[in-house]
C-alpha cells in the first residue's frame, strides 16, 4: 500500500485506516453489541503501526501515551494499542497532506531547546567576556 499525498487513492482517512486494518469495527443492532474486530487489511502496515504504537505509549508526556491511558481501562491493552495505531495513521496522513513535520501538542519545544543548550550558551558568553559586563552593570545598579 502506498500513501501519496499528491494523488489520493482513498476518499478519506477512514478508508486508509480500513485498508491498513486498524479501523475499529462496530457491529451493533437492537441494543446488542457484537464483536468489533478490526478489518483484515495490509498486515505489514498494521504490524508496523502496532510496533510504533507500542513505542509511542512508552514515551512520556506524548499525546499518544495519554490517548492510550484514556482508553486502556475501557478497551484493554491490545485494543487501545490498535486505537493508538489508528490515531498515528491519521496523524501521518495529516503530516503528508500538509507537508509538515510532527509536533506533539503537549510538548514545549522552545523550552526543550533552551534547557538543552542554556549551559553551553552561558559558557560561550562567559568565554567571550559578555557575561562579566552584565554582572558588573547589575552589581553597580544595586
Amino acid at each position: 500500500m502506498e500513501l501519496d499525498p499528491d494523488q489520493p487513492a482513498f476518499a478519506s482517512p477512514r478508508h486508509v485506516a480500513a485498508c491498513a486494518g486498524v479501523a475499529p469495527g462496530n457491529n451493533q443492532s437492537a441494543g446488542k453489541r457484537r464483536s468489533g474486530r478490526v478489518r483484515p487489511g495490509n498486515s505489514a502496515l498494521r504490524a508496523t503501526l502496532a510496533e510504533c504504537a507500542h513505542g509511542a505509549v512508552r514515551t512520556r508526556n506524548t499525546q499518544f501515551r495519554n490517548y492510550h491511558e484514556a482508553h486502556k481501562g475501557r478497551l484493554g491493552y491490545k485494543r487501545s494499542i490498535v486505537a493508538v495505531a489508528h490515531k498515528m495513521l491519521r496523524t501521518i496522513l495529516a503530516m503528508l497532506r500538509d507537508n509538515q513535520p510532527y509536533r506533539d501538542p503537549g510538548i514545549d519545544y522552545q523550552a526543550l531547546v533552551v534547557e538543552r543548550n542554556a549551559s553551553r550558551w552561558l559558557r560561550n558568553l562567559k568565554r567571550c567576556g559578555y557575561l562579566e559586563g552584565l554582572q558588573d552593570a547589575a552589581a553597580g545598579s544595586a
